[in-house]
Order: structure tokens, then sequence, then C-alpha cells
């Protein structure tokens, strides 16, 4: 296998717990004392697409598996949050569990399908599959249709309403921490190097008996869930949602973050989450054009840091030790 595949995974490892420690107690401390309204809201939804991304670096980063519709579990994770708690009046963290297992019903379902294709034909029919259910949301007019759908009411933790900033941020980093735990737990473990294997060499995998197919489809379902989990947190922080999380612009958001933060590390796509977002607002904020921006970002990290942000902070972290 390729080393580089190693180094990636090792410059993402958790390798000593206090750093993490720290880390976390940093991230709880700043916003807590430091934080207005505005960079809290901001540092809430980077931790929310951070979810995304590192949900996409499951099946790309780690399983070479480039999705261009991942945008359809996000989509339907919010979706169904914000439809059951409104159109049926159920407490918003049943419908935001019933959000996630609706995605990750539909991972399953759609996944069934994309996992018998690689490479570019895998990319299309994942595409294909994301505009269709795209199209539907954009025909339903009774889940809103274009307009979108609103009106969830943010439900109450420990006595305090998600309504409140603060109390929003800190609920998302500790779904944040949680997911990339288990992400973690999850790439390095048996199933993580079966994915890893099957990225390099998926022919010698076959030949030593897994069942490569299986183990695609379990990606994929997995990576569903957790951009379930994503989405199912974005209807709670806008309680609105409309066909636009769900199109194929969000899974190209998706997608650069991946990249732009490293593949193959988890953390990577979570800072690349954080660089876009940081772009996105204020360079938004100085110019229409900020896309252009974030194009020749893009494009001069792909040709000059081809492992990201994190690759690159890994490297110069470990040519100086």
């Amino acid at each position: 296998m390729n080393p580089r595949v190693f180094e990636m995974r090792a410059a993402g490892r958790p390798d000593d717990p206090a750093k993490w420690l720290a880390a976390l107690a940093l991230a709880i401390v700043v916003p807590v004392f430091f934080a207005g309204s505005y960079a809290l809201g901001l540092m809430t939804e980077t931790l929310i697409f951070a979810i995304a991304a590192m949900s996409l670096d499951l099946l790309m980063g780690y399983g070479g598996l480039v999705s261009f519709g991942h945008a359809a579990f996000f989509g339907l994770g919010a979706y169904g949050t914000v439809l059951i708690a409104v159109k049926l009046g159920i407490s918003a963290w049943i419908s935001a569990l019933c959000g996630v297992g609706i995605a990750t019903l539909g991972a399953a379902a759609i996944g069934y399908f994309c996992v018998r294709m690689t490479g570019v034909a895998f990319l299309m029919l994942t595409l294909a599959f994301a505009q269709l259910i795209f199209s539907g949301a954009v025909k339903w007019r009774a889940i809103g249709g274009s307009d979108g759908i609103g009106g969830l009411v943010k439900p109450a933790l420990f006595n305090s309403s998600l309504a409140d900033p603060l109390a929003m941020y800190l609920f998302t980093l500790s779904v944040f921490a949680l997911a990339l735990f288990a992400m973690r737990r999850l790439v390095e473990s048996q199933f993580g190097h079966a994915l890893v294997g099957m990225r390099e060499n998926e022919t010698r995998m076959r030949a030593m008996g897994f069942a490569t197919r299986r183990v695609r489809w379990l990606a994929f379902i997995l990576a569903g869930f957790f951009a379930g989990i994503a989405g199912a947190l974005y209807a709670l922080y806008n309680g609105f949602i409309s066909p636009d999380a769900l199109s194929w612009g969000m899974s190209g958001m998706l997608l650069l973050m991946v990249v732009l933060g490293g593949a193959g590390s988890l953390v990577g796509p979570a800072i690349g989450a954080g660089v876009f977002l940081l772009m996105k607002h204020f360079v938004s904020s100085h110019t229409q054009h900020w896309l252009l921006v974030v194009g020749i970002i893009f494009v001069g990290c792909v040709m000059f840091f081809r492992q990201g942000v994190w690759g690159m902070l890994a490297r110069r972290g470990g040519s100086a030790t």
C-alpha cells in the first residue's frame, strides 16, 4: 500500500489525548467568555459542516469513492427533522432522531445501487440520485417546494433553549466531539483498514476473502448516517430548510471542504470546513465575486498542497520535531 496513506492517518491520529482534551477545553472556554452571538453562530455552523465533511471523508479519503451527491443525506436529515416537527407536531429531539434515521435509510437504499460502480460511474450515479431527490423537494409543494419550510421551534436542553447561541454552540460542539471520536474508532478498526486496503488494491483484498462490495455499502451507510446527524443539527440551528441543502452546489461545497483540509485524516476536512466558511463569510462581505476567490484558492491547493491544509501543517510539524 501507499505509505502516504499511513502518514496521513498518523498525522490525524490523537496520539496524545492531553492535546485533544486541551483543544476541547479551549473550544469551550474561549467562546464562552470572549465570543459574541455572531461568532458563536459562525462557529456552530462550522462544526455542523465539519461533521458533514468528515462523513464524506469516510467515503472519499478512506474508501477512494468520490461522491458528488453527499448533500442528499445532509438534506434528508434536515428535511426529516423539520417536517416531522412542524407537520406532525412531534418534539424536535425525536424529530431529529427520525431525520437521522431517514438519512441513514436513504443512504442504504441509494448506496445499494451506487457501490456496484466505481470511479466516474460512481460519482455520476451519486449525482443522479441526489438530483432526483433535489427535484422532488423543489416540485413537492406539500413540503414547501422551492420556498422551503420553516417553523421548527428550537427545543430546550438542561433548562437552556437552543435559541441561545451559546447553548446551541455547546450542544453542537458535544455532538461534533462524539462524531469525531466515533469516526476515528471506525477508521482505526479492522473495517477502516479494509476500506483503505480496497482503495489501494481492491483485487488483492477480494482475493484475501473480503466482501468488498459489502464493505463499500457499509461505508456508504455510515457516511449517510453522520451526514444525517449534520443535517439534523443544521435544522435545529436554522429552524428552516430549503432545497438548497440538497443541491449539487452543497455536495460540491462539501467536496471542497474535504480537499481544502486534506482527505484521509478526518481532522483535515473539519479544518477545511472552517477555512471555507471563513472565506465565505469574510470575502463575501467585501465582494460579490467571493466564489472566484475561493476557486483560485482551491486550484492553488490542488496544485501545490495536495494533502490540504492539515497535511501541510502535519509535514511542517514533523519537520520541526
